[in-house]
C-alpha cells in the first residue's frame, strides 16, 4: 500500500520489490485506530495470554561455562525443529533486549513452522527461565553467545539455509552480529521487526512508561533469582533500586565491582551498526513511522546506511506502532507475512543467481 522500501539500487533490490508488490501481503485492511501507536501499546500489554506452544528446550553450554537455552517449537504439524534429516530452513527468533517472548514472536513462530521452517527461539543467558550459571549477563551488542548458537545449529543441520528475525531491542544483538561476522555469519538472510538501531541514543532518550516500567520489572523479577552470585560483581541495591532501563544496564555492565566501565567506552563496544559497514547478508528492516518505542524516524532511522549498502532494505509503513503492524481478520499482524514473503523472495533471488552463474550448491 503506502509502505517505502529504501536501499541502494541492485539487482536483488529489484527482484524484493517485485516479489513485494506482487504479494497481497502490504495490501490488506487498516487497523480501525491507526493514530494512536500507544492505544496500540496497550492492547498488547492487555491481551489475555494464549496457551503457549510445546517447546523442546536444549541448553548450549559455552566455553566459559555459560548457558543459553533454544526453544525449538513444536506445533500440531509436526515434531521438535531439533531432530535430525531434515533440510527445511532453519528459522531462529531472537526475542527483545529484555528477554520477553512476546505474543507475536510466538505467532510468527508458529506461522513458519506451518510453512515448513524450523523455528527456533534464541534465550540469553538467565533469560526466559535460562539458569544463569556464570555471575555474567549479555551486554546489549555482545554478538559472542549468539555467535555460538549458530555455529551449533550449522553443526546440526548442516544442509539447511539459516535465517534469522530480532524484535525490537533484540535487533542489536543481531545487527552486531551481522556486522562483526562479515561473510563468515553462517546466515542466508536476516530480518528486524521494530529495531532499535541506536542502542545509546535509545537508552539515554528513554520511553514512555507504559512500555519501559513492565520491562523494567520483568528484568528485575529475572534478575532476583540470581542474586546471590551477582552480588558477587555487581551492586545489588542500586540494580533493584534502578528507576529506568539505563540505570540498569550501567548498574549491570559499567559499575561492576570487578571491571568497572564508563556509559561511552560500554557504547563504543557494543553499539548494533558499530561495524554495519562490513555486513555481507541481506537484512530487511522493517519499520513503522510512528514506532512510539524506537523514537521519531529523523533521529532513530539511519537512512545513509540504506541508501549506502547493498546489503540494508528499509521497508517503512507509516503506521504499525511497535511490533505490531495491524489488521483486521486472522493474522493480525501483517508484519509476520511481509518478514516471510521476504525470506521466500531472497530463496528465489538466490537459487535464480546461482543457476544463472552455474555454481553448485553449498554443502
Amino acid at each position: 500500500g503506502r509502505c517505502l522500501l529504501l536501499c541502494k539500487p541492485s539487482a536483488l533490490a529489484q527482484h524484493l520489490v517485485q516479489s513485494l508488490g506482487r504479494s497481497a501481503v502490504l495490501w490488506g485492511g487498516q487497523w480501525p485506530w491507526p493514530r494512536w501507536p500507544q492505544l496500540q501499546m496497550l492492547r498488547q500489554l492487555l491481551q489475555l495470554p494464549e496457551p503457549e506452544p510445546v517447546v523442546a528446550r536444549e541448553l548450549l553450554q559455552l566455553p566459559d561455562a555459560g548457558l543459553v537455552a533454544l526453544d525449538w517449537l513444536v506445533g500440531p504439524w509436526g515434531s521438535a525443529g531439533g531432530g535430525g534429516g531434515i533440510s527445511s530452513a532453519v528459522l531462529l527468533l531472537i526475542p527483545n533486549a529484555a528477554g520477553k517472548v512476546t505474543r507475536g514472536l510466538l505467532q510468527l513462530g508458529l506461522q513458519a513452522l506451518e510453512r515448513g521452517f524450523i523455528p527456533v527461539i534464541f534465550n540469553r543467558r538467565g533469560h526466559n527461565g535460562c539458569p544463569l550459571t556464570t555471575p555474567r549477563l549479555q551486554p546489549f551488542g555482545d554478538p559472542g553467545d549468539l555467535r555460538e548458537a549458530v555455529t551449533y545449529l550449522r553443526c546440526r543441520h548442516p544442509t539447511a539455509s539459516l535465517l534469522a528475525v530480532s524484535e525490537g531491542s533484540g535487533s542489536g544483538l543481531l545487527l552486531a552480529y551481522l556486522g562483526e561476522s562479515g561473510s563468515s555469519s553462517c546466515l542466508a538472510a536476516a530480518a528486524c521487526l521494530s529495531p532499535i538501531f541506536r542502542g545509546r541514543d535509545w537508552f539515554e532518550a528513554g520511553m514512555p512508561w507504559l512500555y519501559e516500567w513492565p520491562l523494567l520489572l520483568h528484568l528485575k523479577q529475572g534478575l532476583s533469582r540470581y542474586a546471590g552470585s551477582l552480588a558477587e560483581v555487581v551492586d545489588m541495591d542500586r540494580l533493584m533500586g534502578s528507576r529506568s532501563l539505563r540505570e540498569l544496564e550501567e548498574s549491570l555492565f559499567c559499575r561492576t565491582r570487578s571491571r568497572p566501565s564508563s556509559w561511552e567506552v560500554y557504547w563504543e563496544r557494543n553499539e548494533p551498526l558499530r561495524d554495519a559497514d562490513e555486513a555481507a547478508v541481506p537484512v530487511l528492516c522493517l519499520c513503522s513511522a510512528d514506532d512510539p518505542v524506537r523514537g521519531p524516524p529523523a533521529r532513530s532511522l539511519p537512512m545513509e546506511l540504506f541508501r549506502s549498502s547493498p546489503y540494508f532494505f528499509l521497508l517503512l509503513t507509516p503506521r504499525g506502532g511497535h511490533c505490531d503492524f495491524p489488521r483486521r481478520g486472522p493474522g493480525r499482524c501483517w508484519g509476520h507475512e511481509a518478514v516471510l514473503e521476504y525470506f521466500r523472495a531472497m530463496a528465489e533471488f538466490l537459487r535464480t543467481d546461482e543457476r544463472r552463474k552455474g555454481l553448485p550448491r553449498p554443502r
